[in-house]
């Protein structure tokens, strides 16, 4: 014995198949959060607002929030890089801090002793 649910619809006298109603259109499957990261990551997301604090029309305060999520992969192709010379995630740019600052002192050293 078959299962009537998962076959075709039967053959009516004139063999054309029946149908059992209306077309339901199927509800979008929900993503999971592996899905919307690597989505958001690919496209990115910008997330931006400002907070104004005023006092009798007197400013007293502005906060500038601006956030953007992508991938280092987007962000390089978008221009922005700024990690690179970030001393405190790039070796290279700690290694370029440390020797400015190595240099800085020999430079005070030889103001000092000219004075």
């Amino acid at each position: 014995m078959t299962d009537q649910s998962l076959s075709a619809p039967a053959a009516g006298p004139n063999g054309l198949r029946r149908s059992t109603g209306p077309a339901v259109p199927t509800a979008p499957q929900p993503a999971n959060l592996a899905d919307i990261l690597e989505r958001v990551l690919d496209k990115g997301i910008v997330i931006a607002g400002d907070i104004k604090v005023n006092l009798l029309d007197i400013e007293l305060l502005t906060v500038k929030i601006r956030l953007i999520v992508v991938s280092v992969d987007k962000a390089s192709e978008m221009g922005i890089d700024w990690w690179r010379s970030d001393p405190t995630l790039s070796s290279h740019a700690r290694e370029l801090a440390e020797e400015n600052d190595d240099l800085r002192r020999r430079i005070e050293a030889l103001e000092a002793r000219d004075d």
